[in-house]
């Protein structure tokens, strides 16, 4: 896609991509069509304020976290996609992810599961981190390479974390809130070529986005990743009169189910149990064959996305399947 192109689209654009709730009162930022790609240019999840090691001392002192819970990762939006309503599902396709030329990891005092351990003293902060991000083979950072430190760099792996509908009734937080609407969920597969499917509850969906990551460990052990400013471009889709149990994903050669909820091991039953109904509902794949691919399949995973100490936020399993088993009985 050129530059022009890219250009002429509609677009949220930084300094308006500062939402903090996920809320169906928010006027929409941008009306699109089904098919039509549009861009969002988001903040990274400490509002734009961690740019430097020099900020370490004041981690706890930022203004976002002067409320409960803290105005943590900003999200754009809402979208309104015509011809959305409320029992309708909203496939979101990731077109592209662009990150910007470094991000940030922190360590807060009083944060992470090591923060009161007696042996891990050194790291109980404060402690900042910044990690350079350099362009790839594209000529951008969609596939460029994070800079660690002068010994180490890895492949960015960009995705968004934060991403979500307006739930039914309730106003949620981009920091803590989850469910079927989406959230904060943190999947490293929410990345380019991937198609999200969320529940729809109002007129036009009403799709926010944000917190990108430009890479991330499984379970974002201490809860903050890659957290990087980013321009996404999205394009949506409405599938009408359907309902599933929690967000889906789809990427070219796998499907997966996703779920959030505490204790862990519940959250990747759900995910295992939602996955089967879908290869079951859709695939017409035998009750007894998904049921033995969750157990002697080689191929079939589970993953811990998300496992952070962080006020009432669940964890994220996802139940992953390749299409090449998505077969009939």
């Amino acid at each position: 896609m050129g530059i022009e192109e890219r250009q002429a689209m509609q677009r949220i654009v930084r300094d308006q991509a500062m939402e903090f709730e996920f809320d169906h009162r928010h006027p929409p930022k941008l009306s699109v069509k089904q098919g039509e790609s549009f861009v969002v240019e988001t903040e990274d999840a400490g509002c734009g304020l961690v740019r430097s090691t020099d900020i370490a001392p004041h981690l706890n002192d930022l203004p976002p976290r002067k409320f409960e819970p803290p105005k943590g990762n900003p999200i754009g939006g809402p979208v309104y996609v015509e011809g959305a309503e409320k029992g309708d599902l909203l496939e979101v396709t990731i077109e592209s992810i662009v990150v910007d030329k470094q991000g940030f990891t922190n360590i807060r005092p009083g944060g992470g599961p090591l923060n009161d351990s007696r042996k891990w003293q050194s790291l109980q902060g404060p402690f900042v981190h910044i990690i350079k991000h350099l362009p790839g083979p594209s000529g951008t950072t969609r596939d460029g390479k994070g800079v660690f430190n002068d010994k180490i760099t890895w492949d960015l792996q960009p995705f968004i974390g934060t991403i979500g509908v307006a739930p039914e009734r309730e106003v949620e937080t981009s920091a803590v809130g989850q469910g079927p609407w989406g959230g904060n969920l943190d999947v490293r597969d929410m990345k380019e070529g991937t198609r999200c499917y969320l529940n729809c509850y109002h007129p036009g969906g009403l799709l926010y986005v944000g917190d990108v990551h430009g890479t991330q460990g499984d379970t974002e052990f201490y809860g903050t990743a890659d957290e990087t400013r980013a321009e996404l471009t999205l394009s949506c889709r409405v599938i009408k009169d359907k309902r599933i149990p929690f967000v889906r994903l789809e990427k070219s050669d796998s499907i997966i189910s996703l779920y959030s909820f505490r204790p862990l091991e519940n959250a990747v039953e759900s995910a295992i149990v939602n996955l089967m109904e879908w290869m079951v509902s859709e695939y017409g794949v035998s009750e007894r064959d998904a049921y033995m691919h969750t157990c002697i399949n080689p191929d079939f995973r589970v993953h811990v996305y998300q496992m952070v100490r962080l006020g009432r936020l669940q964890y994220t399993a996802g139940a992953e399947i390749p299409r090449k088993y998505l077969v009939p009985s």
